[in-house]
């Protein structure tokens, strides 16, 4: 279940998505709804803001984040990224939450699902 705050986000995420005019939002960053769920993307890739974000929390340097992608990214993009993240970081660390939400929620009917199974 996700939280009040996430859910407001989420909310907030949707208004600015449908007052967009475009797709590209900033350079090198897009958010369509027929990728990866409308997060903000780096263009031409599935690679979301989000991706980037915990390259730099795992403390990755921006140059270092160019390659570990099967798509190579410019260090524009990633700088892109970093910086669509810290303008718009309610929106990035709401999709963090829910990420976690998710795979809580996840692992929940899993191991629920092997206890009932291995009853038998």
């Amino acid at each position: 279940m996700l939280s009040k705050e996430a859910i407001r986000a989420a909310e907030r995420y949707t208004r600015s998505v449908m007052a967009a005019t475009t797709n590209t939002l900033y350079a090198h960053i897009t958010k369509e709804p027929e990728v990866c769920g409308g997060k903000a993307c780096i263009d031409g890739s599935r690679i979301r803001v989000m991706d980037i974000v915990a390259l730099e929390r795992e403390g990755y340097a921006p140059e270092k984040m160019l390659n570990v992608f099967a798509v190579p990214l410019t260090l524009g993009q990633v700088h892109a990224a970093l910086s669509y993240y810290y303008d718009h970081k309610d929106e990035i660390d709401a999709s963090f939450t829910e990420a976690h939400e998710s795979a809580i929620e996840s692992e929940r009917k899993r191991t629920e699902f092997l206890k009932r199974h291995s009853k038998r």
